[in-house]
């Protein structure tokens, strides 16, 4: 009995079917300002492994580029991988958009990845936030300020974190790059970083000075302190240094020292750990005599 044909199901009224093609990777460039690290970590070697066994399940999505090739939208790491797979073509998704609905494309289909680095959620909460701004600006929203808001709401409710959250991480792209880096290194929390976004770059770059001189990272307190310094009659390095030199609030009921105070007592080659390394041995040593005093 011969089988029953399949009844074809039809595309909805007005659905739009995209086509996916292969094109070769020659011709897919990076999308311009692009905030997200490709990185050959583990991750990598696993999606590469993953390309040259299945191939791309995925296809990439991107757009024509009026200077030639295409820009990638979503799929830099795709592109990447299927290259170190040995690929030559790569499947896409050709879209036209203009560069606002490129822009929020591309920064909404990044953030779907997990471990996201401060600094990339930072740049790309920022270019969310002009995209959408410009849009706003083009549909006769005459208000900047209305404007501003709706964006930051809008950036907020898709991310799942409140207005006062975006405008937080758009802060950390008005630090200079050293900084910014400690931020993602979890070196400088990111807190006190915000307040230290408020520093000119001049002065960003003594407080580098004065961390090292300190070999301690900031406390919020300390960092609303050098902020308001800064803002009042400007923050001198040795206004920080001053600064970075006090005891913490955390650090209350501890004993601690300050730097400058030790280093009279060391070379001055001595970093602070080896200071503290002395101190302790030394300390051992006065309490082995100790119990040998009390023995006899």
């Amino acid at each position: 009995m011969p089988r029953a044909k399949k009844k074809e199901t039809e595309a909805p009224a007005g659905a739009v079917t995209e086509t996916v093609q292969r094109m070769p990777l020659s011709k897919l460039h990076p999308f311009e300002g692009h905030p997200f690290k490709v990185l050959d970590d583990d991750s990598m070697t696993e999606t590469v492994e993953s390309i040259r066994q299945m191939g791309v399940a995925n296809p990439l999505i991107v757009r024509p580029d009026p200077d030639g090739g295409y820009e990638i939208i979503s799929g830099h790491r795709r592109r990447h991988a299927a290259e170190l797979a040995g690929l030559d073509t790569i499947p896409v998704i050709v879209r036209e958009l203009d560069d606002d609905a490129a822009v929020i494309m591309m920064v909404d289909s990044n953030l779907q990845r997990e471990n996201i680095l401060p600094s990339e959620r930072a740049k790309a909460y920022k270019m969310k936030l002009e995209a959408l701004k410009h849009q706003g600006q083009r549909h006769d929203l005459t208000s900047t300020q209305v404007v501003e808001k709706l964006a930051a709401e809008q950036v907020g409710d898709d991310a799942g974190i409140s207005r006062e959250s975006v405008r937080r991480f758009v802060r950390l792209t008005e630090l200079i790059p050293e900084i910014l880096d400690m931020v993602d290194e979890k070196k400088i929390s990111m807190t006190p970083a915000v307040e230290l976004s408020y520093l000119k770059p001049e002065e960003q770059r003594n407080f580098l000075e004065a961390m090292d001189y300190a070999q301690a990272a900031p406390s919020l307190s300390q960092a609303q302190r050098m902020k308001k310094k800064s803002q009042e009659s400007g923050c001198t390095l040795d206004d920080m240094c001053s600064i970075m030199d006090e005891v913490k609030k955390d650090d209350l009921g501890q004993i601690a020292f300050k730097t400058s105070d030790l280093q009279k007592f060391f070379p001055k080659s001595y970093t602070p750990r080896q200071m503290s390394d002395t101190i302790l041995r030394l300390l051992e040593q006065w309490q082995r005599r100790r119990q040998r005093d009390q023995q006899r």
